[in-house]
């Protein structure tokens, strides 16, 4: 088969451009032919705001590039990432007038959320979800702080509501979970059109062989990730070392936190490369999970099932559904520190618990988050849109 991958990639890399990349690299590793047509944010800097407005809403110069591509090398089907700002929704245009089937892997809550994380204020926030004109989102301000750029994106979305965009220029999307699936259908997408199939991770690491030295946390330090919450369940848990990697705009408080309340055992690494982190959490005891919004997917997750090690999580979201609770990983309530104290207590205390709670996280990543898994799963949405054009 042949396919064309699409995917604007952010400033700063995340998990997004992961997944991209490893689903561009397992579909090559099994003889799919893949071809790539990209963005990148970085480009932002230097497109006047007047065009870069313009371009969310309808991208001429990449449709007109898209088409150009999709002309020369006829793809059988054309799978999107996040396409905002610069490719736009005018990229699905491109591809219906030829003909060509339109795959949407749903990364965040974008389409049905100004802020693409149904999350302001410390709480989650569903304002917005399932209103014809979700204008709360302008009121708070929820897209980079700012009620004109918020009330600008909301035009945006709420055009292709009208246009129809998103139910009739797509013909499959892919929800990473049934939680996120049952959102974007409150949210208004066709439920007929959404599937749900899960990230995975490409290259296995291997199970680690744990050692008793320290708990990790892997991830951006923002509010939204529960990053307070873990620091303030530190301060009960003296004699167990935290090592947090990451970056992000909560790094400099936290630090300032950890020394103003004098909390020694925790180390803050900044960002890490993604082999190094893998390997960071290999030789971890156990992972730490606190997020507070409704994560769409966690590949850091599914990464320490491949490790082999416990999961403590907060019971919220995708990891309320990926998690089977004492089986698989730990849970403890949303924003609770003492709770997440107790659980962290009673993992580090408990070497049997957290050996067969580790062995079998690994059986559930061979099971389901394995790259041979996701490549048969993938094909099998590509034949589905393909079948749906010829019906």
């Amino acid at each position: 088969m042949k396919i064309l991958q699409v995917h604007n990639y952010y400033q700063h890399p995340g998990g997004e451009d992961e997944v991209f990349s490893s689903e561009v690299a397992v579909l090559r590793q099994y003889g799919e032919k893949v071809i790539t047509c990209i963005e990148d944010n970085r480009k932002i800097r230097d497109i006047p705001k007047a065009s870069l407005a313009l371009r969310t809403a309808w991208s001429w110069p990449f449709a007109n590039k898209l088409k150009s591509i999709l002309k020369k090398e006829k793809p059988d089907i054309v799978h999107f990432h996040n396409t905002f700002p610069l490719i736009s929704p005018s990229a699905y245009y491109a591809c219906k007038s030829l003909g060509i089937p339109v795959i949407k892997t749903l990364h965040n809550y974008r389409l049905i959320c100004p802020g693409a994380v149904l999350f302001r204020e410390g709480m989650v926030c569903e304002h917005c979800v399932g209103r014809k004109y979700p204008w709360a989102g302008t009121i708070h301000a929820c897209y980079r702080n700012s009620h004109l750029q918020t009330a600008y994106v909301n035009m945006v979305f709420n055009l292709h509501r009208c246009l129809k965009t998103w139910s009739k220029q797509v013909d499959i999307y892919i929800a990473l979970t049934r939680f996120a699936r049952n959102k974007y259908i409150q949210g208004g997408l066709p439920k007929d059109k959404i599937i749900v199939k899960p990230n995975f991770i490409y290259s296995d690491p291997g199970v680690s062989e744990r050692d008793k030295k320290y708990v990790v946390f892997v991830g951006r330090l923002a509010q939204e990730k529960g990053i307070r919450t873990l620091l303030h369940a530190w301060r009960r848990l003296e004699g167990i070392p935290l090592k947090i990697a990451g970056d992000g705009p909560m790094k400099q408080k936290m630090e300032e936190l950890a020394r103003v309340k004098g909390i020694k055992n925790i180390e803050f690494l900044g960002s890490l490369p993604h082999d190094r982190a893998v390997e960071l959490m290999k030789r971890a005891y156990c992972l730490v999970l606190p997020s507070e919004w409704y994560e769409c997917f966690s590949v850091t997750l599914i990464e320490a099932f491949a490790c082999g090690i416990p999961v403590i999580a907060s019971r919220i979201g995708a990891m309320a559904e990926i998690i089977k609770g004492d089986l698989t990983g730990i849970f403890f309530k949303p924003g609770d520190s003492a709770d997440l104290a107790e659980k962290v207590k009673r993992v580090w205390d408990n070497a049997d618990e957290a050996e067969k709670i580790g062995k079998r996280a690994r059986l559930e990543y061979e099971d389901k988050y394995s790259a041979k898994k996701n490549y048969e799963l993938l094909m099998s949405v590509y034949k589905m849109a393909i079948d749906k054009k010829v019906g």
